[in-house]
């Protein structure tokens, strides 16, 4: 194998937990280092293996250069014979081949061919016996599923750095019972709750302002859908897709995302938030009638999908979140009316009678909409008392809040540039952007 794969990371090396750690964060650049370290791997037989430029594995190496995209990770896989399993991949095809028995050419080549009676019964059940033996039971995947069940459920109200932790914590665990013996069975069953785990990852990632981290999130549970052949999985990536290219101005890239959504998964409630940030490009774009007729098909595949049983679950979508598509898109078209109307129903919905907030990134973007609706009718104190509102809560997905905080933003320089308030509450808003607490806090 070597004298064939002269890039091959020895035994030895895989089975160093630096190594193993640096492969489960897809850290290229330290496996690398340490494939040169441990095994003796100069740079250039990794490029020459993994057919990546020479200059670029030394960027990768030093840290100034990083591979997120499935198929270079797949080449850098094969080419270093990394096992799928310690990637997050289904097993490699020439890991088949490696334990497919070679069997003679011709009769006699390599001795004489045993009868058919020496391989007995009691053999052929104790190799099926193996095949079956695992290290995982029933009641540990009915755990990893519970655990991943509930940390989805968590994510409208927990602070994302606090459930980023236990997100990650949860993908650590399950790879390490995938390095375990597992059926083939077990094995896509853990790699699925893994792409739910990596979707979670991305969209708290996001939340916090870290896009290059939720973008390797958001490739790997699409890889991880596409492998196992897991639909909603796939879908949900190119939901993520969406929502950054939305939140980020990249009007082409959403509606690219929604279509790949759509062919990959068109039963689970996925396709609702598809058809909901279409929506709102085309609000953004200025085409009213476009938005209606997108409205109408998502609505029509809301009303075919059962109640949700856990409605707060991030993956699945309930009926109550459909006035806050509606309060967005109106916003953007100028129908302050209805855009007001639909964003005290989400404060309504979003809010225990003893005024807690169930939904609390929902229900800031809701104030924000009043606070826009309130600048547009000329009432700049109203506006920002309502707008600063939202900053106070401490489960915040800072993309999406600024993207509506920057068109208050805009409609108070346009209409109110010379006011010392416009001024403050502009300086309040590049604050959060840049990560600081607010000048100025909530009134």
């Amino acid at each position: 194998m070597a004298d064939d794969f002269p890039a091959a990371l020895p035994p030895h090396v895989l089975e160093r937990e630096d190594v193993r750690e640096a492969l489960g964060r897809h850290d290229f650049g330290e496996v690398f280092r340490l494939a040169k370290k441990w095994g003796g791997i100069s740079f250039l037989k990794i490029s020459e293996a993994c057919g990546i430029k020479g200059e670029r594995v030394g960027q990768i190496a030093r840290g100034r250069s990083k591979v997120t995209q499935f198929e270079k990770v797949a080449e850098i896989a094969d080419g270093l014979r990394i096992p799928g399993h310690m990637l997050g991949l289904l097993p490699r095809p020439w890991e088949a081949e490696q334990l497919s028995p070679q069997l003679p050419a011709s009769p006699g080549e390599f001795g004489p061919v045993l009868p058919d009676f020496d391989v007995g019964p009691w053999e052929v059940a104790k190799l099926a016996q193996q095949a079956r033996a695992t290290d995982v039971s029933q009641e540990d995947l009915e755990t990893v599923l519970l655990a991943v069940d509930r940390l989805c459920r968590s994510y409208p109200y927990v602070p994302a750095r606090t459930l980023h932790v236990q997100t990650r914590k949860g993908l650590r665990h399950i790879n390490k019972m995938m390095n375990g013996r597992t059926t083939l069975k077990q094995h896509r069953e853990l790699l699925v709750q893994a792409g739910w785990l990596f979707l979670l990852g991305g969209c708290l990632e996001y939340d916090m302002g870290q896009r290059e981290a939720a973008e390797i999130s958001r490739d790997t549970a699409r890889r991880i859908g596409h492998e196992s052949g897991h639909g909603e999985i796939t879908a949900w990536s190119f939901e993520l897709g969406a929502w950054f290219a939305l939140t980020q101005g990249r009007f082409g890239d959403v509606l690219e995302c929604v279509e790949a959504g759509h062919r990959s998964d068109s039963t689970h409630s996925v396709g609702v938030q598809l058809y909901a940030h279409a929506a709102k490009t085309h609000a953004r774009i200025g085409n009213a009638r476009e938005v209606r007729d997108t409205f109408d098909a998502g609505r029509a595949r809301l009303d075919r999908l059962p109640r949700p049983d856990h409605r707060e679950h991030h993956f699945v979508i309930d009926p109550d979140k459909w006035d806050f598509y509606e309060m967005d898109a109106y916003r953007m078209l100028g129908d302050d009316a209805r855009a007001s109307g639909h964003a005290r129903e989400v404060i309504r919905i979003g809010t225990t009678p003893d005024g807690a907030e169930r939904y609390p990134m929902r229900v800031a973007e809701a104030r924000l909409t009043l606070g826009v609706a309130a600048a547009r009718s000329g009432e700049l104190d109203e506006a920002v008392s309502i707008a600063r509102g939202a900053f106070g809560t401490e489960r915040k997905s800072l993309p999406s809040l600024l993207l509506v905080a920057g068109e208050l933003t805009g409609e108070l320089l346009q209409r109110f540039p010379r006011e010392s308030l416009t001024r403050e509450f502009h300086e309040e808003v590049k604050d959060i952007s840049h990560g600081a607490p607010p000048a100025i806090g909530p009134a």
